[in-house]
């Protein structure tokens, strides 16, 4: 994991307070997000450990939740799971935030890790593992 742990926090709280527009990039297609929630919550791991030979996971990670309302991402989304699947790629979301006065643009990129799909929509459950000033 690459990120600066003060700027996620203050894109967490700026999150909470403000209603951000996130935008998530599958094979050069570009998907606006409805909802997004960010929390540092536990993960099934006594230790640190590498999973599977695959990916690093610690007792803790950022997680993402995503609402997508265009299920056209849905077929380009089988290469990007994480589980059995070893070959799977990153997504990359983007946003911008308030600091001191700025905007600063943010590039978060994620593993996906579940998905939950309705007649309208699909939910993305994601661990980010990179974040990204631009």
């Amino acid at each position: 994991m690459s990120f600066n742990k003060d700027l996620l926090e203050k894109l967490m709280e700026f999150n909470k307070k403000n209603s951000l527009k996130f935008t998530l990039y599958v094979n050069d297609e570009i998907y606006p997000i409805t909802s997004t929630s960010i929390t540092n919550s536990p993960i099934p791991v006594n230790e640190p450990t590498t999973r599977g030979g695959v990916y690093f996971s610690d007792k803790f990670a950022y997680k993402m939740k995503c609402v997508i309302e265009d299920l056209s991402i849905v077929p380009l989304l089988t290469n990007k799971m994480l589980g059995p699947n070893t070959e799977f790629g990153e997504l990359k979301i983007t946003t911008n935030i308030e600091s001191e006065g700025k905007s600063i643009s943010l590039e978060i990129f994620t593993n996906l890790t579940n998905s939950i799909q309705t007649p309208n929509s699909i939910e993305l459950g994601m661990i980010i593992v990179k974040l990204d000033s631009v």
